[in-house]
């Protein structure tokens, strides 16, 4: 996708912050150029690290989001104060990169088991077949014309058509609600205990316990279940063993280091100046964490239970409101490796208005389908919308900005009660339409009164 592509469909979704978009569009288009330049000069490109500052709920994290969508790519979002520097407790840094190749993992395991479902199919379709009519012992495959109406003259001619004639009737899901016996395997057990685990790190830990959980030999138990559930059952197991594991991980560590996207929130929590100009304390850790993040961001190597990443072309995108602290309050090794910097725009009345309105997943078509659920239909004035951006945006003014977000508390508010009485007051096929008036009766009250406002909204 181009640039232009891009924004386009962000639009779709998110309102405004024009800017940022189009930099982590050019951030995204960078990747394929640097996949396609041709010499030793490919490894020397670096992706731009971006770093968003905006307030709560303005669209810093959904644009992450939704970019690791369009570009398929593995995407984790962590919090920079969930951290904690090494030797004290808590997350060590390297987790996130852990994270980001699990997910890679699932994402092209996912892709491998739709590549082999057909085939998990028949064999799941067999197996099920097997359970219902099992085939006579030595038996040889039979073929019979399914038009053939001459009674069959040996018992393995009878089987085979009778396994015919349920094989038919699994696929055309006459048999989904009878049960059958099915044997499923089990894993060598649950994880091993280690004393002194303390001494390992986190990685060779979680390669011990895999080693010796493969050494320990799968169970078999044996299950009763609808034919519905076996299918599903089964499909797992079968697609799962039909796929080559060591060619997963391969390409999911390829998928990680290529297109990685990793999104660090709230990483002004971690950012102060107090540290540098003498002061002690918590300061002094949260500049700890800054610098144990500075190799990661710059490119290193990370030990995996699926093998070794390097985070050399992992995409960074960092965000954080930056009220109490500034950008220039991080570390200076640290701010040199987010060379893009973005502001994002407080949402505005107008905004407010257009999220209601424009996005594939605006709130209003959320509560729509969910009221469709139960065959009521719910709509909403063009004078209903704009009070509800105005409720929401005078209550982000007078009690505290959390931008977009606060629509859902407003929107919670105006709507639980319709929420509560369908199906028994609201019957089906009824028909819900919403004013100004409406929202004015059903909010007037709480925005009216500032203290219950900033406990219930």
């Amino acid at each position: 996708m181009t640039p232009r592509q891009i924004v386009d469909e962000l639009d779709k979704y998110i309102i405004g912050q024009h800017d940022a978009k189009r930099n982590v569009a050019i951030a995204l288009r960078n990747r394929w150029r640097r996949m396609h330049v041709e010499g030793p000069i490919r490894s020397e490109i670096v992706p731009n690290n971006i770093l968003m500052i905006g307030a709560t709920g303005v669209g810093k994290t959904e644009i992450a989001r939704r970019l690791a969508k369009l570009a398929d790519a593995p995407f984790v979002k962590v919090e920079a104060s969930k951290f904690t520097e090494v030797g004290y407790v808590g997350r060590d840094v390297e987790s996130m990169v852990r994270d980001l190749v699990e997910q890679s993992v699932n994402m092209v395991k996912a892709r491998k088991k739709e590549e082999v479902k057909e085939k998990a199919a028949q064999i799941v379709e067999d197996i099920i077949l097997d359970a219902l009519i099992p085939p006579l012992k030595g038996m040889s495959t039979v073929s019979l014309s399914e038009e053939s109406n001459e009674a069959p003259s040996t018992d393995t001619e009878l089987n085979e058509r009778t396994r015919q004639a349920f094989r038919q009737k699994i696929r055309n899901g006459e048999l989904e609600d009878r049960k059958i016996e099915i044997t499923m395997k089990q894993g060598g057990g649950p994880p091993v205990g280690m004393i002194g685990a303390g001494m390992m790190d986190e990685v060779s830990m979680m390669n011990l316990q895999e080693m010796l959980s493969g050494m320990m030999p799968k169970k078999a138990r044996k299950r009763k279940v609808t034919i519905a559930e076996a299918r599903k059952l089964l499909m797992e197991e079968e697609a799962a063993r039909l796929i080559d594991m060591d060619e997963v991980k391969e390409e999911a560590l390829r998928k990680a280091e290529e297109s990685g996207i990793i999104f660090i929130d709230e990483i002004d929590k971690v950012a102060s100046g107090n540290a540098r100009k003498g002061g002690g304390g918590p300061d002094v850790s949260r500049e700890g964490v800054q610098r144990d993040l500075l190799p990661i961001v710059e490119g290193s190597t990370v030990n995996t239970k699926y093998g070794v990443i390097n985070t050399d072309h992992v995409l960074f995108i960092a965000a954080g409101a930056f009220h109490i602290s500034k950008p220039s309050d991080l570390i200076p090794e640290l701010q040199g490796r987010f060379p893009i910097r973005v502001e994002l725009n407080n949402l505005t009345r107008e905004d407010f208005i257009r999220i209601l309105n424009e996005p594939k997943n605006a709130l209003t078509r959320q509560y729509q389908a969910l009221f469709k659920a139960e065959g009521v239909t719910l709509s909403f004035d063009d004078s209903a919308l704009e009070e509800i951006a105005e409720t929401a945006f005078q209550i982000n003014a007078e009690v505290e900005n959390i931008g977009a977000r606060r629509l859902h508390t407003v929107m919670s508010r105006l709507l639980n009660q319709f929420l509560f009485d369908v199906p028994d007051r609201v019957p089906p096929s009824s028909h819900i339409e919403l004013t100004r008036d409406d929202v004015k009766q059903r909010l007037d009250g709480l925005v009216r009164n500032k203290d219950l406002s900033e406990y219930i909204l």
